[in-house]
């Protein structure tokens, strides 16, 4: 249906309701502190506004609600396993399907795999765990992303497309230590941006030449298609099923968390055309998540994925995710504030060190930012920056390509309302900026640090 009206209203009605709980600014700077201000470290239930991640916080329809009690438990070959399998195929033609319980388990059992010591993955920009996964082998992550990703306020249609001419350089000069290139759909690392079909194709045909394989990291491969219909020249009105399709046909496998795009809470899956490398993965499989029909999956998880994917490829639900991520973004924007643009689709990214320029990239301004927007106003963001990415195999620290704050946008979950309200606290927090410290880490694990590093703010 095409409305003559301007208004993109939601393509649902709220058929329940979660209430919210209200803390005092008191009660938010203990919590916080005690927290040793890492937002991963809150208690949920102090938070007003949970920003932090898209990732398994969406609220699931009545249709998924419905699908969990077709669930069935059997241990092996259950017939969840093949409603699952076949909502997969339908967009993701591969042969071999591998369910994990989420995407970083799928990370794992592939690099596990491909991986190691002298081994390099390209990526347009490999988010954290992919990283995280890469480097616990000993091969080497590499970021080539192209040189307008990694500047936030220039206007790009496709942002996350891989440098096609660096790519080139790295398989010329060291092909024979990639087991694999990555490209990741839509780019989290670089705000939410999305890869055109014709980079793609591109990346496709440097892969055939150099005789190397070409996988997705494909969480956010909706919003992706959807940016492909509505940016890129002869796309317009495809079926984003179709461009999906499209797309996984350039590709030789692909990771995947299912608590993203296809809207479960819980899920993941790794599939790919290669017999061989099949058969190493499932072996793998079989000794961290499972029986390959489930792969640390309940059957319950496995028909509300299915029936998620067939959501998530609505234009209707498309047009409304990504015009009220956009919103905001739009909002902030005519307020003055800093972000990457254009707008993503899952996230609104803040562009940190732009807005605290008095903070160096080594004291933090994303987490910062980040810290300030819960203290103020509830709100819980993710730094993306110079805390998650500025530590390096070798225990040395630098500076990230970007020091920004993820507003992550859980589907279905919000209302314009509540998106009105983060828009008045960060323009509020924006025009304090110039008074917020910078932090120092006081505690961290060697991996992942951001999910339970300790800080402290600097004087």
């Amino acid at each position: 249906m095409t409305s003559r009206f301007r208004t993109i209203i939601e393509p649902f009605r709220i058929h329940s309701v979660e209430p919210l709980r209200f803390l005092s600014d008191e009660d938010r700077g203990e919590a916080i502190r005690e927290a040793g201000y890492n937002l991963f470290n809150l208690h949920a239930d102090a938070v007003l506004i949970d920003l932090l991640t898209d990732s398994g916080t969406g609220a699931m329809s009545r249709d998924q609600w419905a699908a969990l009690q077709h669930g069935d438990e059997s241990y092996a070959g259950s017939p969840s396993w093949y409603v699952f399998l076949e909502a997969v195929r339908e967009l993701f033609p591969f042969p071999h399907v591998i369910p994990t319980h989420q995407g970083r388990a799928a990370e794992k059992i592939l690099f596990a795999t491909i991986g190691g010591p002298g081994r390099v993955i390209p990526n347009n920009t490999h988010f954290d765990t992919t990283r995280a996964n890469v480097e616990y082998t000993g091969a080497e992550a590499v970021d080539l992303v192209i040189p307008e990703g990694r500047q936030p306020s220039v206007e790009h249609p496709f942002k996350g497309n891989m440098d096609l001419g660096a790519l080139e350089r790295l398989l010329t000069e060291r092909g024979a230590d990639v087991p694999v290139v990555f490209v990741t759909i839509t780019n989290n690392s670089g705000g939410g941006q999305p890869v055109s079909l014709e980079n793609l194709h591109g990346v496709r045909a440097l892969c055939n030449r150099f005789g190397v394989p070409l996988f997705l990291d494909a969480c956010r491969f909706a919003e992706n298609a959807w940016f492909i219909r509505t940016r890129e020249p002869g796309q317009q009105d495809r079926p984003v099923a179709d461009i999906t399709r499209e797309v996984a046909s350039l590709a030789d496998g692909m990771t995947m968390s299912a608590k993203k795009d296809p809207m479960s809470n819980i899920g993941g899956w790794l599939a790919m055309r290669d017999d061989s490398l099949a058969e190493r993965c499932r072996n793998l499989l079989v000794l961290t998540e499972g029986f390959p029909t489930y792969g640390g999956l309940a059957g319950r998880d496995l028909e509300a994925i299915a029936q998620g994917l067939r959501e998530c490829v609505d234009e209707h639900y498309l047009r409304y995710r990504i015009r009220s991520t956009a919103y905001l973004g739009e909002a902030l924007d005519r307020a003055g504030v800093p972000i990457v643009k254009p707008v993503g689709g899952h996230a609104v990214y803040l562009d940190a060190r732009a807005l605290l320029p008095h903070v160096e990239p080594l004291r933090y301004p994303g987490q910062a930012l980040a810290v300030a927007l819960y203290e103020a106003g509830g709100i819980r963001g993710c730094e993306i920056g110079t805390v998650m990415f500025g530590r390096r195999p070798d225990g040395t620290e630098g500076p990230a390509a970007m020091d920004l704050v993820r507003l992550a946008i859980p589907r279905r979950t919000y209302t314009q309302s509540h998106v009105d309200y983060v828009i008045e606290v960060v323009a509020g927090v924006a025009a304090e900026a110039a008074s917020l410290p910078g932090y120092r880490i006081v505690e961290e694990p060697p991996q992942l640090r951001h999910f339970t590093a300790r800080f402290e703010p600097l004087a």
